[in-house]
């Protein structure tokens, strides 16, 4: 059963915000094991704290680039309802067009593994890492909107990119501990053998998670809540 709008309270959407940080920290397609290939080949632990703050990096651009038209579209307070609407409807095509064709695009294959921020930059665009936080971003402006009314357009553009800058922010933090976690224990205790013998494909869970978070929000809004 879905939740009512009324459920999602600010404290229970900061959470989403973490946990779709900590989800896609885990998944090797957002870069750890590229770090913990710089220290097998630098031998050395420090290059895999070094590697990690290119992949946040990158990350944290890519999030922004997708959040901040939001952030400037709800200012229009009395479309909110049709730019939660568009933008579940958004998530939910391109969850179903990832969950249809799983390739890499070959512009990835373009940019070397080096370049750890680029590579992350265009890795979480590819993959709509932005876009799946969307919904949860626009749930947090309507709970601090709510108080307010019909502010000023300027003072709600002002809050809405403060809010955008802190969701970005938050869910890189959350991203790069989890990956920079995962990459510590496959470097010490695992070896990246283990990895590749034992890891399953996340490509049609990411797609599936994309679709669900654009439904629930879909549902959401069409409820008027």
């Amino acid at each position: 059963m879905i939740a009512s709008g009324a459920d999602w309270t600010p404290a229970g959407l900061w959470l989403a915000v973490v946990a779709s940080g900590l989800y896609h920290g885990v998944n090797p397609g957002m870069g750890w094991p590229l770090a913990v290939s710089a220290a097998l080949m630098e031998r050395r632990s420090r290059a895999l704290l070094g590697a990690l703050w290119p992949l946040a990096l990158g990350h944290l651009l890519a999030i922004l680039l997708v959040i901040l038209p939001f952030a400037l579209l709800v200012a229009l307070v009395d479309w909110q309802q049709q730019i939660r609407i568009g933008a579940s409807l958004l998530v939910i095509a391109f969850g179903i067009f990832r969950l249809v064709d799983r390739r890499h695009p070959r512009a990835l294959a373009r940019i070397p593994p080096a370049q750890l921020g680029l590579w992350s930059f265009a890795v979480a665009i590819a993959h709509g890492a932005g876009l799946m936080l969307v919904p949860i971003y626009l749930g947090l402006c309507r709970t601090a909107d709510l108080a307010a009314g019909h502010a000023a357009a300027g003072a709600l553009i002002d809050a809405d990119l403060g809010m955008a800058v802190l969701v970005s922010v938050v869910h890189a933090v959350a991203m790069i501990a989890a990956g920079g976690v995962f990459a510590w224990l496959v470097y010490r205790h695992l070896g990246l053998g283990a990895v590749s013998r034992s890891w399953f494909n996340l490509e049609a869970i990411w797609a599936l998670s994309l679709m669900l978070v654009g439904a629930v929000s879909l549902s959401i809004a069409l409820a008027g809540r």
